[in-house]
């Protein structure tokens, strides 16, 4: 008659058996918030504590509108339609990716100044300055004339905070308003109104 092989799990006790793996994720952490919104840990970077906090508002406040912006063109790349729909389709897009780029420059502008970059939907929509569309499609013309809108607020803004950091030495965040913000929007601007002129097929 064949006989059991005792194998090594035979002898762990019942208690051994029950302890979790040591690879098991554990996945009970809490904690308190490690810097609130607002805050600033000051680095070593040359800048005072008050101009780094200027600065993040600036930034934060642009950070929230090109977010707007950014998913308003994602919106209208899906919703798009009529004779240049291919045109406006692709245009969108390349729009959104470029302003996807502008969004993570300014939040690790924020973060390397000390500070917190807004992140989640419902922060931005309390920020942004920018009107909200509708949930609807609207016709091709009116999402340029929304999206042109917008571009032309940020540019705005934009120039402001430029001065201001740049008057409070900090060179680095003139930097980016300038050279990143200002430049790609009053660039992407330009594209959009182009499909307005009057010998245009795009009209509401």
């Amino acid at each position: 008659m064949a006989t059991r092989t005792e194998t090594k799990s035979d002898n762990l006790s019942a208690t051994q058996k029950q302890q979790p793996s040591e690879v098991a994720p554990d996945l009970d952490q809490r904690s308190h918030e490690t810097q609130k919104f607002g805050e600033i840990v000051k680095l070593p970077n040359g800048l005072s504590e008050k101009v780094c906090k200027d600065s993040v508002a600036l930034l934060n406040q642009c950070l929230a509108d090109t977010i707007t912006l950014r998913d308003m063109y994602k919106k209208h790349h899906w919703q798009v339609v009529g004779p240049t729909f291919n045109q406006l389709h692709l245009m969108y897009d390349q729009h959104f990716e470029a302003q996807v780029l502008i969004v993570d420059i300014l939040a690790e502008r924020i973060q390397l100044l000390g500070g917190i970059a807004l992140a989640m939907a419902a922060d931005i929509a309390e920020t942004t300055k920018i009107k909200r569309p509708p949930r609807g499609r609207e016709p091709a013309a009116v999402q340029i004339r929304r999206l042109a809108e917008a571009h032309e607020h940020i540019i705005i803004e934009a120039r402001k905070a430029a001065k201001a950091v740049d008057e409070a030495g900090d060179d680095g965040s003139n930097d980016v308003f300038v050279s990143n913000v200002l430049r790609t929007n009053e660039l992407q601007v330009w594209f959009l109104t182009e499909h307005l002129v009057a010998a245009s097929p795009v009209s509401a």
